[in-house]
């Protein structure tokens, strides 16, 4: 078992003995309390370089979580992120049996699940490379739903009902497009500096968080339950608490001012690929 699963299985309240970064200020995740955000005009609609190009990717059971490497083409830049950033990995965050896990919370609000879309600035070769920049990483987190009706979206992860190894893996064949929300809800989110919500915990992350969420049946949510960590106990509640602010302050992008012609690009964009 390798040191940085040994060091996830601890209790959080324990990791700072072995990070002190785990112990810092500006740590993540954190509850977004909605009356206390600021809008902000410059955090404007993301550019999505290759979000619609699909891949082959190789999920894997990593011994904590679920882990999909991305391929570095796929970048993402505006809504006021300083530099363009190229993809590394996303990785999600569950509860127990379709219940409460994400990691973010909104208003005290705790969803299912969470995905975090990890990218790190275009000119680094290296993950340890971004974590000594304080806006190394810019990380796009999406909340998962429960919604009765639905038992279609992201079959991708129903190959996880195979795991019961954390050397167990598979190649899928997807885009990210897939795996996200509608083009159209992207401009909606909330964003604040913080950490790492691992150990290292290095406080080296842009977190932009969505406020819609991914629709998945309550089954779906719950096949998750079914891995095992490392040391053999099933992969619940998957999620570090949340962490006090100190001060920092959330803000929210203004989705609604959104011009025409952003949502004109989004959808002209979703046709063309739709007919190549």
């Amino acid at each position: 078992m390798s040191t940085l699963i040994q060091i996830c299985l601890e209790s959080p309240a324990r990791w700072g003995k072995v990070s002190e970064h785990c112990d810092g200020r500006t740590q993540s995740p954190v509850n977004i309390v909605r009356k206390r955000v600021l809008p902000d005009g410059r955090l404007t609609p993301f550019q999505l370089s290759d979000y619609l190009h699909r891949f082959r990717g190789h999920l894997v059971n990593n011994g904590h979580s679920v882990q999909l490497d991305l391929p570095s083409h796929i970048k993402i830049s505006g809504g006021n992120l300083p530099v363009t950033y190229k993809a590394l990995q996303l990785h999600l965050h569950w509860g127990k049996h379709g219940g409460p896990g994400s990691e973010h919370l909104i208003d005290g609000e705790q969803f299912p699940m969470e995905i975090h879309i990890v990218h790190l600035k275009e000119k680094y070769h290296s993950l340890s490379e971004a974590l000594k920049d304080r806006a190394g990483l810019a990380v796009l987190g999406f909340f998962f739903q429960v919604n009765t009706f639905f038992n279609i979206l992201n079959d991708y992860f129903l190959v996880l009902l195979m795991f019961d190894k954390t050397d167990n893996s598979t190649m899928l064949d997807l885009s990210l497009a897939e795996l996200i929300p509608d083009f159209k809800s992207l401009n909606e989110y909330f964003r604040y500096d913080g950490s790492l919500t691992t150990p290292s915990c290095a406080e080296a992350v842009v977190w932009t968080v969505f406020e819609h969420t991914i629709p998945l049946s309550r089954n779906q949510l719950s096949a998750f339950s079914k891995l095992k960590f490392s040391d053999g106990q099933p992969m619940i509640n998957s999620y570090r608490p949340v962490q006090p602010l100190n001060g920092r302050q959330v803000y929210y992008s203004r989705g609604h001012l959104a011009t025409t012609s952003n949502m004109l690009i989004l959808l002209a964009a979703l046709v063309t690929y739709s007919t190549l």
